[in-house]
């Protein structure tokens, strides 16, 4: 008969998660894992499969999290004004002191190498392409772009979100608003 676990695993997620975010992937040890979530190694395994199953689960979580944002993104009739909202809802989400933890997707694509685990590599470009794919159709709301032009503007918001998403950690709440405010100056 199998033994019933002593936790609940979505819990313990959200805890990892929280490791991940705040100390990158290869800086969370399987004994720091161990520790923040409370169970042992050979529960991790038993669960999880590996640390890479542990870090693909709290991307899962972390989608969960941020679902509410982009949910409201996905719904906006503002247009690009939508999207500037979206950059400063992420700022407000990513908080955790005076400064922000980042995005768990980009600290992590930050950190990671050519040689990364191509399962990791599918979740950041998945979740990176989906919200590339939802800045697109809200570009495309004003109906005056063509569709090279969509792609591009696109890419940009994406690429300037990679930046905010990293400069969260370091920056003021006032430098970050000069940021978003120039992005989006001549949207």
């Amino acid at each position: 008969m199998a033994r019933k676990k002593a936790y609940r695993e979505d819990l313990v997620i959200e805890k990892a998660m929280n490791l991940f975010w705040r100390n990158g992937y290869e800086g969370t040890s399987m004994q720091m894992l161990e520790k923040e979530m409370g169970i042992n190694k050979f529960s991790i395994y038993s669960s999880f499969g590996s640390k890479n199953g542990v870090f693909l689960e709290s991307i899962a979580c972390y989608k969960k999290k941020l679902y509410t944002l982009v949910k409201e993104l996905k719904a906006t009739q503002k247009g690009v004004a939508g999207i500037k909202e979206y950059f400063y809802n992420f700022i407000a989400f990513t908080k955790e002191t005076e400064y922000g933890k980042g995005c768990l997707v980009t600290n992590t694509a930050n950190e990671i190498g050519p040689d990364a685990d191509q399962g990791i590599k599918d979740a950041l470009a998945s979740f990176t392409g989906e919200i590339k794919t939802i800045f697109a159709s809200i570009i495309a709301q004003d109906g005056t772009k063509t569709p090279q032009e969509i792609a591009a503007q696109a890419d940009y918001l994406l690429i300037a979100m990679f930046g905010l998403s990293s400069a969260t950690r370091m920056f003021t709440q006032e430098q970050l608003s000069h940021y978003i405010e120039n992005i989006f100056k001549n949207q």
